[in-house]
């Protein structure tokens, strides 16, 4: 079969596919946890050059200094946040929004390293099971916050669950919000920048609860989140997630789907036997 006449709709079949797996195997099920993370996909090419990269620092308007603005001056509004704006977007709005070209991407790992790569990101939001429920595919560049909200409202028209379980990354308050919108329980690790005291704070609370012995429910359950790095990780080793070698969105993206299919159906599976 040809990549290029046809991939679209390759595409397309392959996410409708594993869209009917899981609302017919979870129709009579009640998922007490989905897990949201993404993970780097690294692609074989360049990196697209935006407007915003490619403009010299000389050619943007000087910044205007902060404070209560001088009689007679105007103030542009600022622009609405993805987040703000997702609020009364579709599902569809949202999709077109999000950036999808091979851009670089950063994060830092657990040992607080920042690492580096040229591809694209997966956003995956993981059952209990590690079951994949929803994959979206997103420039590396874009920020997982960005994707929290179209993937839970794609996620809620496929299964019903109790419990959003998220890191870090995702601790906004528009994706609280959404989360308790659809009726489920966020649990979201704070951001040290939303606590009182930032990171020191966040230690001594923990040093506390360790000394006392006492455990939070919610950190219980926020430990089930290991599924979505589970899937990550098997989706990388076994499903061909690591070594991508086409090139375009739409390729990666039917590549990595089709992972995701077959690593669905593995899972259910272990579940029947």
């Amino acid at each position: 079969m040809r990549w290029w006449p046809g991939v679209v709709l390759v595409v397309a079949r392959a996410g409708v596919v594993h869209e009917a797996l899981i609302k017919r195997t979870h129709e009579d099920r009640l998922v007490g946890h989905i897990s949201r993370d993404a993970t780097a996909i690294e692609a074989r090419e360049k990196p697209l050059k935006t407007a915003a990269s490619e403009a010299s620092t000389s050619d943007q308007p000087p910044k205007r200094k902060r404070g209560r603005p001088r009689k007679g001056e105007v103030v542009e509004k600022k622009e609405p946040r993805r987040l703000e704006r997702q609020a009364d977007m579709s599902l569809a709005e949202m999709l077109a929004d999000l950036p999808t070209h091979c851009a670089v991407g950063t994060k830092r790992n657990a040992k607080g390293h920042t690492t580096s790569w040229i591809g694209y990101k997966l956003h995956l939001d993981v059952a209990d099971g590690d079951i994949p429920i929803s994959a979206m595919l997103t420039s590396a560049s874009l920020h997982d916050s960005q994707v929290a909200v179209p993937l839970a409202t794609m996620t809620a028209s496929r299964v019903t669950n109790l419990y959003d379980l998220m890191d870090s990354a995702y601790d906004a308050p528009e994706i609280e919000a959404k989360s308790r919108a659809l009726g489920h329980v966020p649990i979201i690790d704070q951001h040290p920048r939303s606590v009182p005291g930032g990171k020191e704070a966040v230690a001594a609370e923990a040093r506390a609860r360790r000394t006392a012995g006492y455990v939070l429910a919610e950190d219980v359950r926020y430990n089930e989140r290991s599924a979505a790095e589970r899937v990550n990780s098997h989706l990388k080793d076994d499903f061909g997630g690591r070594y991508v070698r086409v090139r375009g969105h739409a390729k990666v993206l039917c590549h990595l789907m089709f992972g995701v299919l077959a690593l669905s159906i593995e899972q259910l599976l272990r579940l029947i036997t």
